[in-house]
């Protein structure tokens, strides 16, 4: 169970947005790369986010390079989930394999700024506690709730070895 307090964006948030270029020279100190994190979409996003903080978006959610550090950097942040109505498909493969939950859905207009949500990734629910209702959206695939539930794939495969289902 995730809970937390939203921050909300529109559409289109680019790994530009999320990343932005000028601070390039920071990829290999992602901690320091994290003060920055979406700054150009919201100034002051990096500098009030909090453990456990819930983005929720718009479509298109990571669009543009496939730099891993995006979603990296989302999570160095304190962020616990990003929530979108639609993502781009390296972003989301990205934050899955470094242990970042999304969840698509499609009512993301009903949440507002600063809402408490409380998300079940097992059983595919959000609720936004602030407004006293309840959303379902498509369970994450288990073999990626696997990854999710080790923090990530390389501590997956750490422990686990190879997945037996998609190797070969």
């Amino acid at each position: 169970m995730i809970k937390g307090r939203v921050w909300k964006f529109g559409d289109d948030i680019s790994t530009d947005l999320i990343a932005p270029g000028r601070y390039f020279h920071l990829r290999n100190d992602l901690v320091k790369l994290a003060e920055h994190v979406l700054e150009d979409a919201m100034e002051d996003f990096a500098k009030k986010v909090q453990k456990g903080d819930i983005i929720v978006a718009g479509k298109n959610f990571g669009l543009g390079s496939s730099r891993e550090h995006a979603p990296r950097i989302i999570k160095l942040a304190g962020v616990s989930c990003v929530i979108a109505r639609s993502f781009a498909r390296i972003f989301y493969r990205n934050a899955i394999n470094i242990g970042l939950p999304l969840v698509v859905l499609e009512e993301v207009n009903e949440i507002e700024q600063g809402d408490e949500l409380s998300i079940d990734l097992e059983n595919g629910t959000v609720e936004n506690i602030t407004r006293g209702r309840i959303y379902k959206f498509e369970p994450i695939p288990d073999f990626m709730m696997k990854i999710l539930r080790e923090d990530g794939i390389t501590n997956y495969i750490k422990k686990y070895g190879d997945f037996p289902e998609v190797a070969d």
